[in-house]
């Protein structure tokens, strides 16, 4: 598997490192400067976006991930990119993320029962989480992305079959992928064979790009 490295322009990630990645990324020249200002042109269904590209890139140069795997979750784009230790690209999956739009968690909310979140505040927060494995409810395992405010990234719940959840992650857009209360779903066999393997016994980064707030706004050394 090849490894990403940073080149004069941007990044090149292998397309062979994984059956569904990007293929717009195979193409270091048009990959835009993580510093310059940012266009936001509608991606089209399965291309990364800008803002992807943009805090991608930003991470391969600085490492601010340090020595840990770290994602990147595109709300908009309702797509989840892992990367490994060394910034090597993984693979990518949609995302279910929470039904309201917004960048913020609403004060408290990590300490209310689902059924008392009201619709408004189904958020899923923007900005660079430190990630680990541990216990939810129930015992189940997940990967708390902001304990604090309940949000993790788990395995698509299926219990409630009128949410159609799987069907919303197969389905040819984003525009149904928001569902949840601000927790992170994604496909039960990625969950397995990409994430748990990567984010186990070991803390990662997690970059979580924003609804509505400038990219900048979020994570400060873009500006």
């Amino acid at each position: 598997m090849a490894s990403a490295q940073p080149a004069a322009t941007g990044v090149v990630i292998d397309s062979s490192a994984s059956e569904s990645s990007p293929a717009q990324l195979a193409a270091a020249a048009s990959v835009p400067d993580p510093l310059a200002p940012l266009a936001a042109p509608e991606p089209q269904p399965g291309e990364p976006s800008e803002a992807m590209i943009r805090v991608m890139n930003w991470v391969l140069a600085t490492h601010d991930n340090g020595d840990a795997p770290y994602m990147i979750i595109d709300k908009v784009g309702a797509e989840v990119f892992v990367f490994d230790s060394a910034g090597e690209f993984m693979g990518k999956t949609p995302a279910l993320v929470g039904s309201a739009i917004g960048d913020d968690s609403a004060p408290g909310v990590g300490d209310r029962e689902l059924s008392n979140i009201p619709p408004e505040d189904r958020t899923t927060p923007a900005g660079r989480f430190v990630a680990k494995f541990g216990h939810a409810y129930g015992g189940k395992k997940v990967l708390w992305v902001d304990y604090a405010t309940s949000i993790s990234l788990h395995p698509v719940i299926t219990a409630n079959r009128k949410e159609k959840r799987e069907q919303r992650l197969k389905s040819p857009t984003p525009n149904d992928n928001r569902i949840t209360y601000g927790c992170i779903n994604v496909a039960s066999n990625f969950y397995k064979n990409v994430v748990s393997p990567l984010f186990t016994n070991t803390r990662g980064v997690v970059y979580i790009l924003p609804d509505t707030q400038p990219l900048s706004a979020i994570f400060l050394a873009l500006r």
